[in-house]
């Protein structure tokens, strides 16, 4: 099983389209006994949330974001984590939106400790 999420921030690698996440966009995750969290903010999104389980290398997970503009999303994603050749970590994901139309898939992997960390004024 590839290394524990615990800790780590993670970005999308592209930009997704407007109101979505995007590259500057950072998840910062928590994981324990099977459980994943984490909360992310930055471009598009004032605050976000997600809920799951792991099980293996498979996340299985519900999402919700405030948008700056005001408006409210959710949905669920089914990631799988991947350790890259360089010990970061990788998660391809299929998602799909449960507040509205509209799937797709993204990748977002693991960011540099010091520069990219979910800072508390990100999620204030």
């Amino acid at each position: 099983m590839p290394r524990s999420l615990d800790g780590l921030t993670l970005a999308p690698v592209t930009d997704q389209a407007p109101g979505q996440v995007g590259t500057g966009t950072r998840f910062a995750y928590h994981e324990s006994e099977g459980r994943i969290w984490a909360e992310y903010a930055g471009g598009d999104i004032a605050r976000g949330h997600l809920v799951g389980t792991r099980a293996g290398d498979r996340l299985d997970f519900r999402y919700v974001q405030l948008r700056h503009d005001g408006t409210t999303a959710s949905g669920h994603c089914v990631s799988t984590v991947v350790e890259l050749p360089d010990g970061r970590v990788r998660l391809e994901e299929e998602w799909e939106w449960e507040s509205g139309p509209g799937a797709g898939t993204s990748v977002v992997e693991e960011v540099g400790a010091a520069a990219h960390r979910l800072t508390e004024s990100q999620v204030s």
